[in-house]
């Protein structure tokens, strides 16, 4: 007989209950005028999986096969008869007992399934599966319910983090001052070595150490430009400290030089590789910088005079700075709370989670000139199997922890978000779409006409960030112990945020509740009564 597979993550979820549950009738269906129950075990399993076994009356049995008998007659042309009308009888012999057993077993896991997960107090947390039909004399069938995942946070209030962001010195903002003034720099091109300060233009070519013949380069680029400088910047292309190796290079020079990037390196393609540079250097420009006074502040737009040019851009970095401090600190003070906690989910989760861990990568592959992953994984000399499994998985695997993690503290720190403050947060996003997105622009002719899908999007984006933004601040507040009781939910303009964040990205495709219906494994035939 027929055992169901294809895997699908379909939402809902529910909770592990310990224990099982010893052939209890507990549904009541309708048959000839009596009264037909379903008999249903439910067995816990150590995978946050529950096994239920379901068995059915022979008697509902035998009515569905007449149903079954009617579909299939509808679907084929059966000669004497219009769609819907042939027999029983004549449906029978001419397509067997065991082709009408399967359309029979289709319809009544269709029916039964749902059933069977409401009397159970079962909220699935993705599409069960159908794992084996034990009998068709009375029916019984064999599913595996994946859980919802639960997370314990234990005494996460214990938990204890300075925060210690301290503002950028004075000399961070004279660094961003010359920046700017460079910025408004003219040039002039110079037939000598290359100093600091300078622009330069050059052609890079990066091969990995060992590379084969044939093998394309990790980096190539023609006309590059960039400042040089004596001092490693993080942010530099293609790894910090790159222009450096460039001072003293006349124009028209080469120099070779390796580089090991780190496994963790941002740039997929180049991440644990060892590098092997060979830099031309095809133009040299020097740089005279623009006097610094009240009408170079006028002309950059950020102030009248040099104070107020100095005050708006100590603002914005400090702005920067922080974020950066708190891009750090948030993300270790969350694992120090999932540190503590325990959270529990079904395999099928983490593998969506995977899915989208690829799609991930692959978008910024792309960006990166990357064809796809296949082309990625020969460029890093590795497989899909191994790549799966040392990074797209326990990559998976913490993102979803800290996930469950965050929608578990918005619940019990009774988050909420409010009407007027969600508004607001919609109108900032669309404004800011609407102003840099050019794709956004042109589908909603300039913000001002848009789907109920974009919308809705741009909603539901809204809502997710206001709501972590409000965890994050209850959490540092509890880390840094300035926390008082949880704020009580406001009586009527509030409106609570769910047990779980809304996802930034609404899903689409075929999913659909997971409790409708079951996976399927792949048809194989088993003997049955």
């Amino acid at each position: 007989m027929l055992e169901l597979a294809d895997r699908h993550d379909l939402g809902s979820c529910a909770e592990r209950r310990e224990g099982s549950s010893p052939s209890v009738p507990t549904h009541a269906d309708t048959f000839q005028g009596r009264i037909i129950k379903l008999k249903i075990e439910t067995h816990p399993r150590d995978d946050h999986q529950m096994t239920m076994i379901v068995e059915i009356d022979a008697e509902k049995m035998e009515a569905t096969r007449r149903r079954a008998a009617r579909r299939i007659a509808e679907k084929v042309k059966i000669s004497g008869f219009r769609p819907g009308k042939a027999p029983y009888d004549v449906v029978r012999r001419l397509y067997g007992d065991g082709v009408i057993n399967e359309e029979a077993v289709e319809i009544l896991v269709d029916e039964v399934y749902p059933e069977a997960l409401k009397d159970s107090n079962i909220d699935p947390g993705a599409a069960g599966q159908l794992e084996n039909i034990e009998s068709l004399d009375p029916p019984k069938f064999i599913f595996t319910v994946p859980l919802k995942p639960t997370v314990d946070l234990g005494d996460y209030k214990s938990v204890r983090s300075p925060y210690e962001f301290s503002a950028p010195t004075e000399s961070k903002l004279d660094e961003e001052i010359a920046n700017l003034r460079r910025m408004y720099a003219s040039t002039e091109t110079v037939e000598r070595a290359v100093q600091d300060g300078d622009y330069v233009l050059l052609d890079v070519v990066g091969n990995k150490a060992k590379a084969k013949a044939d093998e394309a380069a990790l980096i190539e680029r023609k006309g590059f430009a960039l400042v040089a400088r004596t001092e490693e910047k993080e942010t530099e292309w293609p790894f910090p400290g790159f222009s450096s190796k460039l001072i003293g290079i006349q124009p028209g020079e080469n120099k070779e030089f390796s580089y090991k990037y780190a496994k963790d390196f941002s740039e997929e393609a180049l991440a644990g590789q060892n590098v092997k540079f060979e830099v031309t250097v095809k133009t040299v420009r020097g740089v005279n910088m623009p006097d610094l006074d009240d009408e170079f502040a006028k002309k950059t737009g950020l102030g009248q005079t040099v104070e107020e040019l100095r005050q708006r851009m100590k603002d914005n970095v400090e702005t920067e700075a922080r974020n950066a401090y708190d891009d750090e600190y948030f993300e270790k003070l969350i694992d120090q709370i999932k540190a503590g906690a325990t959270v529990k989910y079904p395999p099928q989760i983490v593998e969506h989670e995977v899915e989208h861990v690829l799609e991930d990568i692959e978008r910024r592959l792309k960006n990166q000139g990357v064809e796809n992953l296949e082309s990625y994984f020969k460029m890093i000399d590795t497989t899909k199997e191994k790549f799966m499994e040392e990074q797209a998985r326990p990559t998976a695997v913490k993102r979803l922890e800290r996930r469950l993690v965050m929608d578990e503290l918005a619940s019990v720190e009774k988050i909420e978000v409010d009407n007027e403050s969600l508004e607001a947060e919609f109108n900032n996003a669309w404004a800011t779409l609407a102003m840099t997105d050019e794709d956004f622009a042109k589908r909603t002719k300039g913000g001002t006409k848009a789907s109920r899908e974009i919308v809705d999007a741009v909603a539901m984006d809204s809502a997710y960030r206001l709501v972590t933004r409000r965890v994050l601040d209850r959490i540092k507040a509890i880390a840094t112990g300035d926390a008082g009781e949880p704020p009580q939910p406001k009586a009527k303009k509030a409106k609570k945020a769910s047990a779980s964040l809304p996802e930034p990205e609404a899903e689409t495709g075929e999913d659909a509740p997971a409790e409708v219906k079951p996976a399927r494994k792949k048809a194989t035939k088993k003997k049955t009564e």
